[in-house]
């Protein structure tokens, strides 16, 4: 009898084990980290113009006019950011948008909440364009250079060299 195809560790497939394993199969399916990112690029700028800080007596206030305008900016970037985990199909444009509301963030949003949430967003974004599905079944492509036979007897099969 032969434990060739046996688990190594038999009974740690604990529910834990299980609900981790099916969680990093899901993030690799998708364009994880880019979502992640301008979903806490989202944080900054809506949190910095609606910020109140009390020092004693002394009250400072960052409120600016614009708080609506940084409000719908971390709003749409809060959406796009969970567009890009469920909807990975469409990367290419909410990655452009992360991008552009990002830099849009900076004249409106106090530097567009200090460069921080520009910085996450701009990430963000460009991770999601560079991001692409990964082909779990490469094919045998042959080179130029080495002609069809060459490719075809690495492949398995019968190719005079």
């Amino acid at each position: 009898m032969t434990s060739a195809g046996a688990p190594a560790h038999p009974h740690s497939d604990s529910g834990f084990a299980r609900a981790r394993r099916d969680f990093r199969a899901w993030r690799r399916t998708r364009p994880f980290w880019a979502g992640l990112l301008v979903l806490l690029a989202a944080a900054p700028i809506i949190y910095f113009p609606y910020f109140n800080l009390s020092l004693g007596v002394l009250s400072v206030a960052m409120s600016t006019t614009a708080g609506a305008g940084s409000l719908v900016i971390g709003l749409t970037l809060i959406v796009l950011g969970g567009l890009l985990w469920f909807q990975p199909i469409i990367r290419f444009f909410a990655g452009c948008v992360a991008v552009f509301l990002g830099v849009l963030s900076l004249p409106i949003s106090n530097f567009g909440g200090f460069f921080v949430g520009t910085l996450l967003a701009a990430g963000g974004g460009l991770l999601a364009l560079a991001w692409g599905p990964v082909d779990g079944h490469p094919e045998a492509v042959p080179d130029a250079a080495e002609g069809p036979s060459v490719a075809v007897s690495r492949a398995g099969g019968q190719g005079s060299e």
